[in-house]
């Protein structure tokens, strides 16, 4: 086994590829459906792995000690056995059909890619801190109820605020539907937009005014209950019409697409990518430990809303130093209710623990002061709209200029891989790459999810390709500039879909796939092997607790649903506990164990 020293020496060697794993040999093991993501973003990533390996999943060559990483569905005894019992359990399921008016579960493997992804991060994060000097170390568990957490941890948090929503949670949201049976996805975040999206329809100005607020709070509830008379508005105008009010308004609407569709056009891209720019100075390696081997990196963060700070999170959970560029006076999303001691929980949920500074970036004063922080930082990652940074003079070049060695990412919606485009949003994404259909079974309309399905996981990958971008940079001495993006991270989550759908299957899942059913006081979730034959027993006038006792005694899987997401805290089927932060909000338990 090569010491820390020799591995960081045999890293810089010059790499053939810009691969960051060039070279490096990789044995997967555990339950396929959580090593599925591992073993395809390690072999995009320069490894070559061998699947069906004998127990753990392990990594090294090329001069790095042995990564090991051990996955799983949740704890020992708790119930969590699978992809349902995992959405049951976290509050997934309960988040996903808020807009449905009862708890519903994803059609799609949710939380077995963002645990697949987790992973990778994980073993990434381990290779990087050898290579800067640190002791050989690995993934000693990631979890899918603790990926299940993290992809509801605004929503938890704002469980456990102390004030209630601002828009009480109710059934209702888009697609709309227009009178030739065009089912579209409308985005602004402008409210003078959305008027002027409706006028032109003739909507009623009231269903106008009423409609704006859970429309606008729908990235926060998961639901948005406006009025029905909006919906009976675009049923009375042809598509064409409604594309061009769109148009003069500024809004974007994006017909929801078919799974066969987005096969059609499915370029097989990586979800990522990463470019090596010019040789820099490395810093010594300082800090690095086997469960903190991030420590003594710096990371800029110049984020909103979930994608760019849930990465930097991420990076911070890891051991580095985070510090968030704000505009003067704060992010404004600090005062998004509800609040924790007068902070936006949900804020909290993604930014704690950060510092921050604060700079007006159109003025040139305070780009030389910016400038002037990322010549001394390793990452600099941003999520502003595209073109941004170039006409602010803070692209890649700019930087790379003043720190050669930076890590220069980008999160964004697109990545330049679709030329008809809308805006780069969570709920775009998901009309314009069928998540809408892939998320909802047989026999339903297509509709994308109200939870933040695409930014969440989109986070994650920038996660990830952040960490291949440091590791890349260390082994090259280069500094790197590294993409991701939401059509990334759809094309991860659906690739079993799209597989189908390109030979010619159909890629939805049966009707009533991942329905929960319902008891006198609950719900509970059979596991997906169990569920046909659950569905034979009538568990309606049983309480939780005897229908469990019921189904069980027949040698079935199945588990509670939670549908209280504060009660998440107390919940001993959960591997990990949910604490609270300083400002007395809600912490959901790291995303992996290192060791």
């Amino acid at each position: 086994m090569a010491s820390p020293v020799t591995a960081r020496t045999a890293a810089r060697r010059p790499l053939d590829t810009a691969r960051p794993l060039h070279a490096l040999r990789c044995e997967t093991g555990g339950p396929e459906a959580l090593t599925r993501v591992v073993s395809d973003h390690l072999r995009r990533l320069g490894a070559t792995v061998r699947d069906d390996g004998p127990g753990d999943i392990v990594l090294g060559g090329a001069g790095f000690a042995p990564a090991t990483a051990r996955t799983g569905w949740g704890a020992a005894g708790s119930g969590i056995e699978d992809e349902v019992t995992a959405q049951a359990v976290t509050g997934v399921m309960a988040v996903h059909g808020r807009r449905h008016g009862t708890p519903r579960g994803l059609g799609v493997d949710y939380l077995a890619t963002a645990t697949g992804v987790l992973t990778v991060q994980g073993l990434l994060a381990g290779l990087v801190g050898q290579a800067r000097g640190g002791p050989p170390a690995g993934v000693r568990t990631t979890m899918a109820d603790r990926a299940g957490l993290l992809a509801v941890s605004q929503y938890l948090a704002a469980a456990g605020a102390d004030e209630p929503e601002a828009v009480e949670p109710a059934p209702g949201g888009p697609p709309f539907t227009s009178a030739d049976g065009v089912l579209f996805e409308l985005e602004t975040l402008d409210p003078g937009a959305w008027a002027d999206f409706w006028r032109p329809l003739e909507a009623p100005a009231d269903a106008v005014r009423a409609g704006w607020r859970p429309f606008q709070f729908r990235y926060a509830t998961a639901c948005a209950p406006f009025p029905a008379a909006l919906h009976e508005v675009t049923r009375r105008h042809a598509w064409a019409r409604i594309r061009e009010a769109a148009a003069l308004s500024g809004a974007e609407v994006c017909r929801l697409r078919t799974l066969a569709e987005r096969a059609g056009e499915d370029d097989g891209a990586d979800p990522w990518a990463l470019r090596s720019l010019g040789p820099g100075r490395l810093r010594s390696a300082a800090a690095a430990t086997a469960d903190r081997p991030l420590a003594g990196l710096t990371v800029l963060e110049a984020g909103r809303r979930i994608q760019a700070p849930l990465a930097a999170h991420l990076l911070g959970l890891l051991g580095a130093r985070v510090i968030r560029i704000e505009p003067p006076g704060g992010d404004p999303l600090r005062g998004m209710p509800p609040a924790c001691d007068g902070i936006s929980a949900r804020w909290l949920a993604l930014n704690r623990g950060k510092e921050a500074v604060e700079f007006d970036i159109k003025s040139p004063a305070d780009r030389v002061r910016l400038r002037d922080l990322v010549a001394e930082a390793d990452v600099f990652v941003h999520n502003w709209a595209p073109g941004k940074a170039a006409a602010l003079e803070l692209d890649t070049g700019h930087l790379a200029a003043v720190n050669p060695s930076l890590v220069y990412a980008y999160t964004g919606g697109w990545a330049d891989r679709i030329t008809d485009a809308p805006m780069g949003t969570d709920f775009m994404a998901q009309a314009r790459t069928g998540v809408g259909e892939a998320v909802h079974p047989a026999g339903e309309a297509p509709v994308p999810s109200l939870m933040t399905l695409l930014d969440v996981l989109g986070g994650l990958h920038g996660t990830e390709a952040i960490l291949a971008g440091l590791l890349l940079r260390e082994r090259s001495g280069h500094g790197v500039r590294v993409d991701s993006s939401l059509l990334g991270a759809a094309d991860t989550l659906l690739a079993p879909a799209l597989r189908q759908s390109a030979s010619g299957a159909d890629p939805r899942r049966p009707a009533g796939f991942r329905h929960p059913l319902r008891t006198s006081d609950g719900w509970i979730a059979p596991g997906d092997d169990s569920a046909p034959a659950a569905a034979a027993y009538d568990v309606s006038g049983m309480c939780t607790e005897d229908a469990l006792d019921r189904l069980r005694g027949h040698g079935l899987t199945a588990t509670a649903v939670t549908t209280d997401l504060s009660a998440l805290r107390h919940d001993p089927r959960l591997s990990g506990p949910i604490g609270r932060d300083p400002h007395g909000a809600p912490a959901v338990p790291d995303p992996w164990s290192l060791a």
